[in-house]
């Protein structure tokens, strides 16, 4: 608060006072060294030289930034989720330093406006901001240290654009998901790529689609493979908890495929579970997840309050 007031005062002195209220408006603070933020938003395309003919722009800070957002972001998230185990800590941070969700928060706070390049490229498509976003990490840890990174993002960021508690519960990796449940029920699916085709600013635009037993599933786009990939997968999985008619479907394809490829099967084997059964097993085990969640947090908390009461009457002794 100080170091804020007493900046401000600095500030009325100097000339350029645009660029630190520009800074002051996304950090919270005025920056000490300007020109390092300066830099976090300057694209590759349009770096500049510096000494000894090194071009300067902000990849050297996304890498430091990378590196220091996944500490603050450990950091926070461990102490947030007290009794949760690393495996759930882990996918909780890999969901919020995610690509996706970097770049979703650069353009919230306005780095898309500020981004310098002049390459005809889209944040879409190249993840500008969510680059950007690491650099400026980086450049708040070389300006403020790790203890301003920190409140940065607890501050200005996760109180204000997101939700740890549902980001904690959400399930991200779509593709994995919907394999991992193939190989479980022992499905086919392929990806397909149906067209490559260009937006109004000639940035690449795929369509992705999947099959299921060679019936046509979700589809979806995005501006790579990857991202068409995901949107697919989760229209997929929609269909399969949503839609009982598909789930006829693909179960009567599983069915007539097994029976081409095992002809000599047993009764048993040649008539699979019934599709109900087997569509209940799925959300089954979508529930009993939930659940275990929940127990793991009841009994957390159960801890916790042991511990307190404890504390307490030690100290009422």
């Amino acid at each position: 608060m100080f170091s804020n007031i007493t900046d401000k005062i600095r500030l009325l002195f100097r000339k350029d006072k645009e660029p630190y209220l520009c800074f002051y408006r996304i950090l919270g603070f005025y920056p000490h060294n300007i020109s390092i933020y300066q830099q976090a938003l300057l694209h590759k395309s349009s770096s500049i030289k510096a000494g000894k003919g090194r071009l300067l722009n902000n990849e050297r800070l996304e890498f430091l930034g990378d590196a220091i957002l996944d500490a603050v972001v450990a950091d926070i998230v461990y102490k947030r989720f007290e009794g949760k185990r690393e495996g759930f800590l882990t996918n909780t941070r890999s969901k919020i330093v995610q690509r996706e969700t970097l770049n979703h928060i650069g353009k919230q706070i306005g780095l898309d406006k500020l981004i310098k390049y002049t390459t005809k490229q889209s944040s879409h498509n190249s993840y500008m901001c969510g680059n950007a976003f690491e650099a400026l990490i980086g450049a708040i840890y070389l300006d403020r240290g790790y203890g301003a990174c920190k409140m940065f993002m607890e501050e200005r960021i996760i109180k204000q654009y997101l939700n740890l508690e549902k980001i904690s519960r959400k399930e991200v990796n779509f593709k994995s998901k919907l394999i991992e449940w193939s190989q479980k029920n022992k499905f086919e699916i392929s990806f397909e790529l149906l067209e490559q085709s260009h937006d109004e600013d000639q940035n690449p635009v795929f369509e992705s689609q999947i099959l299921v037993e060679n019936i046509a599933a979700g589809k979806g786009k995005g501006y790579s493979k990857k991202e068409s990939q995901q949107e697919a997968a989760h229209e997929t999985l929609n269909k399969i908890k949503n839609d009982p008619q598909f789930i006829d479907i693909i179960f009567a394809a599983k069915a007539e495929r097994e029976k081409a490829e095992n002809p000599t099967n047993t009764e048993e084997e040649k008539h699979p579970a019934p599709i109900d059964e087997l569509k209940e097993s799925f959300i089954q085990e979508e529930t009993i997840s939930e659940k275990h969640e929940d127990h793991e947090r009841i009994i957390a908390e159960a801890e916790a309050a042991a511990f307190l009461e404890k504390e307490t009457t030690g100290t009422d002794n």
